[in-house]
């Protein structure tokens, strides 16, 4: 519930906004379109601002993530601009949640043409983004909180007890490890590259 794996706060911080304010903007776009879909039935005030604070939560968590967080950005210099496939998810869901905001803006105020253009791209960037489930870092939302649960749980009741200990004086697991150094080596031999931060690009 509180991405406690993570072991960097922004990353934890900038995840924490993303799933939360995820959760608050599906939710109450389900609620608003199911349940208030005409003008006849207009949406109670508290569910439109729970709606924009839920999208607004996931740009702020989003384009910080995407713009200063990211592993190839951040430590080995890459351009944000820099697209992959694993980037699918976090691109997709940034953009339908921005056309979302700026379509509603334009419909508050009143400029239909440009409400219709940016409708568009909402539904075309939200097909997009459940479409590509299969294919993009979407599922993680459900299988790593899943795990993390999972690994806290066998640990409290005794279950990952049973599981082999990754100890170096144990002869099998040196007959691991094919560097001849890293078989007499200590289990912990220091920081290492985790001294400091990698930013000598």
């Amino acid at each position: 519930m509180l991405s406690g794996e993570f072991c960097n706060a922004r990353r934890r911080i900038a995840h924490l906004l993303g799933m939360y304010g995820f959760v608050i903007y599906v939710v109450t776009t389900a609620i608003m379109v199911f349940a208030y879909p005409t003008p006849a039935t207009p949406t109670p005030p508290t569910l439109t601002i729970l709606w924009y604070i839920g999208a607004l939560m996931v740009c702020l968590g989003g384009y910080w993530f995407w713009f200063f967080i990211r592993v190839d950005v951040a430590a080995e210099g890459n351009s944000p601009f820099r697209f992959m496939r694993a980037d699918l998810f976090i691109v997709t869901l940034v953009l339908s949640v921005t056309f979302g905001l700026v379509w509603a803006w334009l419909q508050a105020a009143s400029s239909s043409v440009w409400a219709t253009v940016f409708l568009a791209l909402y539904l075309i960037a939200t097909t997009v983004l459940f479409a590509s489930i299969p294919r993009s870092k979407f599922s993680h939302m459900f299988f790593k909180p899943a795990a993390a649960l999972e690994k806290r749980l066998s640990k409290a009741n005794g279950t990952a007890q049973n599981l082999p200990t990754l100890t170096r004086d144990d002869p099998e697991q040196q007959k691991r490890h094919s560097m001849e150094l890293l078989q007499n080596a200590p289990m912990h031999m220091g920081l290492g590259i985790k001294r400091e931060a990698p930013r000598h690009y």
